[in-house]
């Protein structure tokens, strides 16, 4: 069987022990349960501060840790089963526990329940909360901490139906290979986290979310019969339609997150040797 590495936790020196009999290696672990304690955590393809940025992973974020040596904890990623590695003090115990989740592209953690008060941490939109309690508008949370309450959204409750207006929050975000955060973003990533904020899972890399995501378009030299939402798919490369005529997309010409027209989007990916659009998904 044909496993994609990017999702698969086995290497030829050890593999998840769910695994056993489908994969060859020296030994076989069973995982253990942690989540995220920091804000943002880089998933690096080797344990190397210096190795490819693939993916980023949020606080509250459940992972399955199979190994961890020299500062290093290689692990997948629960969501969306991005294995890698991150820095292993970034994990704390156990899966954690999710009441909210923060929306709004960043909040602070306050060290009192005031806004003068220092700042212990910053968090991206999408991470995961505990929250204990309620004191003068800010949100106590179980690791520590205050958010302004108004920045939270409860996990259980209904999510916002428009993930387009979720992306266009990230508009003039930089752009970064692997990112997921308004620090730092990718095409993918900024897809990934618009529709999780409106609680649609998806892939984390283009060829996943073509294949997942929606049902294809007739793809046709006029662009016609498009709407807001539809996500258009290059070799590599994705972006969302704020309308009919105007592509959404973090992208490495502009280093950004910016709107322009699909037209002259398309016209520039073929000129620049990026070829022709392969697919346009609605969801």
């Amino acid at each position: 069987m044909n496993r994609d590495p990017r999702l698969t936790p086995a290497r030829p020196d050890l593999a998840a022990a769910h695994l056993r009999g489908e994969v060859e290696a020296a030994r076989y672990v069973t995982g253990r349960p942690m989540h995220l304690r920091v804000g943002i955590a880089d998933l690096r393809r080797e344990p190397s501060a210096s190795a490819r940025l693939d993916t980023q992973a949020l606080h509250g974020e459940e992972v399955m840790l199979y190994e961890q040596r020299n500062g290093w904890a290689w692990v997948q990623l629960a969501g969306d089963g991005y294995v890698g590695y991150l820095l292993a003090d970034a994990l704390a115990e156990g899966p954690g526990k999710t009441t909210h989740r923060i929306f709004v592209s960043r909040s602070f953690v306050y060290s009192a329940a005031d806004m003068k008060a220092p700042v212990l941490a910053a968090l991206p939109l999408g991470a995961r909360v505990n929250v204990e309690d309620e004191e003068g508008g800010f949100a106590r949370l179980a690791a520590g901490g205050f958010v302004f309450a108004p920045h939270l959204k409860p996990a259980a409750g209904e999510n916002p139906k428009d993930f387009v207006a979720v992306a266009e929050g990230f508009l003039g975000s930089p752009y970064l290979w692997g990112g997921k955060s308004s620090l730092g973003i990718d095409c993918s990533g900024l897809v990934q986290i618009a529709l999780g904020a409106t609680g649609i899972a998806a892939p984390r890399d283009t060829d996943l979310q073509e294949r997942a995501l929606g049902v294809a378009l007739p793809v046709r030299g006029e662009l016609e019969d498009l709407r807001r939402g539809d996500l258009v798919f290059w070799k590599g490369h994705v972006g969302m339609l704020r309308d009919a005529q105007t592509l959404l997309h973090a992208n490495a010409h502009h280093m950004a997150v910016s709107s322009e027209p699909l037209a002259l989007a398309r016209d520039r990916v073929r000129q620049n040797g990026g070829g022709e659009i392969a697919s346009i998904r609605r969801l």
